[in-house]
């Protein structure tokens, strides 16, 4: 059996090679992304392996069909990046790893809440340089704030329980609410109502068409001045212009994002050397009051782990049986 990967690292050929050991696939890896520019070149593979930044639209579905391929698996949890109707329509499964370590990401949400709250990235600088003030290093306690979680899947919920450990009051929005999260105090709320009361809101959910650009000038009108917003989950679900207005008029407080809109262009690579030409994101680190981070919340040794145990399994089973728990059904 013949996998394809793209979008590698060199990560990422640790880790899948390591699991590979109980398989004994043939691994071809690709640094390039999955897209019209490149599908035409594989040849011989029965299987494509892609990322979140892989675009497989109908174009490339139709060519990835001509070309034999049996299965589309995505290492990652979201799959709005791959036309399921085209694939279902070229008989092409698709199968995704739906959770990997949520603590992960969890973990690094809350990372960036606490270094854009207390300003440790900055205090790190200030001491290196023998600067020991503290003006400009004000925070505030995460202690009795509402925070508003959006979205309460396995993500959602293990930051839920970090940040209940910080004495924090949840309001969380789901279509599906957690029964074991109400009984742990967890308050389901409206979405407007949920931007009104939050203090901090932090997105946990998947990218869907009706919930693209969740976060834009209508919603943050709703919002409390000087609000948090915490991103770890798909950049879409922020409208970036209106953000950066908002920033502008002080709505938004503080603002952490470990995913961006345009993030294809420019994540997972090293242009320290280059010339950026995405005047968004240039103005957005501009901010002193906004993080941003490349990509990297799911970056731990239990995620990659698990992320390589699981994808090379679904491929197993998909493979042998026809069917797999983490096929994507459209």
């Amino acid at each position: 059996m013949k996998i394809a990967f793209f979008s590698t690292k060199p990560y990422d050929k640790v880790f899948f090679e390591r699991e590979n050991e109980t398989y004994g696939f043939q691994f071809n890896f690709y640094e390039t992304h999955l897209g019209p520019h490149i599908v035409n070149a594989i040849e011989n593979e029965e299987v494509v392996c892609v990322f979140v930044n892989d675009k497989l639209n109908r174009q490339v579905i139709e060519v990835l069909a001509q070309k034999g391929i049996k299965l589309i698996a995505l290492r990652c949890a979201g799959f709005n990046n791959v036309d399921l109707a085209a694939a279902k329509e070229f008989g092409i499964p698709v199968c995704r790893v739906p959770a990997y370590s949520p603590e992960a990401v969890a973990e690094h949400t809350m990372a960036m809440l606490l270094t854009l709250n207390r300003k440790t990235h900055k205090a790190y600088n200030r001491v290196r340089e023998q600067n020991f003030a503290l003006n400009g290093l004000l925070g505030f306690n995460i202690h009795q704030k509402k925070i508003g979680v959006i979205g309460t899947g396995k993500i959602g919920k293990a930051f839920i329980r970090i940040a209940l450990g910080f004495g924090a009051d949840i309001i969380a929005y789901d279509l599906y609410p957690d029964q074991d999260l109400i009984v742990a105090g967890v308050q389901y709320k409206s979405l407007d109502q949920l931007f009104m009361d939050s203090d901090i809101i932090s997105l946990h959910c998947p990218l869907t068409p009706d919930n693209h650009y969740l976060i834009n000038k209508e919603s943050l009108a709703k919002m409390k001045d000087g609000v948090t917003i915490i991103n770890t989950s798909r950049g879409n679900l922020i409208h970036t212009n209106d953000a950066i207005r908002a920033l502008k008029e002080r709505k938004i407080g503080l603002l952490g994002i470990d995913v961006y809109e345009q993030e294809e262009k420019l994540f997972f690579k090293d242009l320290s050397t280059a010339i950026i030409e995405d005047d968004t994101i240039q103005l957005l680190m501009s901010f002193p009051n906004v993080l941003v981070t490349a990509h990297q919340a799911f970056f731990t040794t239990e995620a990659l782990t698990q992320i390589s145990q699981r994808t090379l399994k679904s491929i197993a089973d998909i493979l042998a049986t026809g069917t797999t728990d983490n096929e994507v059904i459209l």
